[in-house]
């Protein structure tokens, strides 16, 4: 479980978040979603021990991420909205390499590369690679080690529609009894494939809980320009009839 409680931070005299209180359990998609500088990025960037909070506190598992970061790391696959790909390397090497580095065994290889559809182009260096596959080689590479939490930070930016419809298919197919978080400006990506949606803005949370009935587009704007989300009405409990006994009429003795 993510636990972020009264959470802070600053960037020399800008307020980035304002007291984020959040909790997130496995099993859940959750659908992160803001405008550009809301706060997204840099909250998942506390998960990952990659920033220090100036207030408050980060759990993975009952684990500091900054204090305890190794054990944290181990936990977690962490696909960058930049993806910072080695572009002279190949992807089979990249991959070998991640391998080791993760102290993996290089046999979960193969299957991995089945799963995430690049077999074709292992032997093509990075560079040369389109967008999306270089998206899959990086899923690839958070994947390895089978971790128990998925952070995606814009996982289809950039992609065309066919590629986005893969990554979403492979996000979906892989975040079974797993904790995913991932971030998004595509927000029919969160209606096709989030459990739970949570909407920052201004660095504080405006809104956490399930997918609207309607659609997450009117939810997100409503949220952003300040209108009021519709609730849907509480249903009426009906009274139940009162039921009318006849008494038998007595009958007098002559």
């Amino acid at each position: 479980m993510i636990i972020l409680q009264s959470l802070f931070k600053s960037f020399a005299t800008k307020q980035v978040l304002r007291g984020v209180d959040l909790q997130i359990k496995k099993g859940e998609i959750v659908g992160f979603l803001g405008v550009n500088g809301a706060g997204k990025t840099t909250t998942m960037r506390h998960i990952l021990g990659l920033l220090r909070p100036t207030e408050g506190t980060v759990t993975v598992d009952n684990l500091d991420p900054i204090a305890q970061r190794m054990q944290v790391v181990e936990k977690i696959g962490y696909l960058p909205e930049n993806n910072p790909l080695p572009l002279e390397m190949k992807p089979q090497e990249y991959l070998e390499f991640i391998a080791d580095v993760k102290k993996v065994d290089r046999s979960v290889l193969p299957q991995l590369i089945q799963d995430v559809a690049i077999t074709d182009v292992l032997q093509k260096p990075i560079e040369q690679l389109s967008r999306g596959y270089k998206q899959r080689v990086g899923l690839a590479a958070a994947l390895i080690g089978e971790p128990e939490i998925l952070i995606l930070d814009e996982p289809t930016s950039g992609l065309d529609p066919i590629e986005q419809d893969r990554i979403k298919d492979l996000i979906k197919r892989i975040s079974k009894e797993k904790l995913v978080i991932f971030s998004t400006h595509i927000l029919s990506e969160v209606q096709d494939i989030a459990s739970r949606v949570v909407i920052i803005h201004d660095g504080t949370i405006r809104y956490d809980g399930p997918k609207p009935k309607g659609t997450v587009d009117k939810l997100f704007k409503d949220i952003i320009t300040g209108k009021q989300t519709e609730k849907p009405a509480k249903p009426t409990k009906s009274k139940p009839a009162k039921k009318t006994v006849t008494k038998p009429k007595k009958t007098t003795k002559k």
